[in-house]
């Protein structure tokens, strides 16, 4: 089986109609704040909101305690990948760091970063992450090997199916997940 691990470099999102985005951002300094149901809850209600506000398929995902892998579609022409990703993004920043205040407000300081006169608190690591398009259902199929195979590499599970926030059983087996897949066009 052919391997793909194009982690190249950062570029910017092109906002190409017909192309799926290979989508991989990291939480704050990778701590592991997607380990816990309660947050990956919040990002899977978080994805499915942005789905419908923007009018994307959702093809794949994999929520690892540290970072996200999503494969989506945008089904309009004329998209923006960076509202996307905001929309993604920010009610899961908002509601963990809620959270954080409220039952961990020890835990503040190591995300809180000073930008001259502005105190920000982060969840998300700085930026869009990598974002990478496909163009052909060849890289797309590697792509979805790639990310569903990420918590066997981690020796966090045996195979791929057995990690519940994946869309591994989705794709082997119609087994649906915490979150819904939408056919591939």
């Amino acid at each position: 089986m052919a391997h793909y691990s194009g982690r190249a470099s950062r570029r910017h999102s092109l906002n190409i109609p017909g192309h799926a985005h290979e989508l991989t951002f990291s939480c704050y300094r990778r701590f592991p704040f997607l380990s816990e149901d309660r947050c990956r809850n919040w990002f899977g209600r978080a994805i499915s909101e942005a789905a419908l506000a923007h009018d994307f398929a959702i093809w794949a995902y994999v929520v690892m305690p540290e970072h996200v892998h999503l494969i989506l579609w945008p089904r309009k022409a004329d998209y923006d990948m960076s509202a996307i990703l905001k929309s993604i993004k920010e009610p899961v920043g908002r509601r963990g760091i809620a959270w954080l205040a409220k039952h961990a407000p020890d835990c503040l300081p190591r995300i809180t970063r000073t930008r001259g006169k502005r105190v920000e608190r982060l969840f998300w690591q700085s930026g869009g992450g990598y974002d990478r398009n496909i163009d052909n259902y060849e890289t797309l199929e590697l792509m979805i090997d790639y990310i569903h195979a990420n918590p066997v590499r981690r020796n966090l599970v045996a195979h791929p199916c057995d990690w519940l926030w994946s869309s591994a059983k989705w794709h082997l087996r119609r087994e649906p997940g915490p979150i819904p897949i939408d056919p591939i066009v």
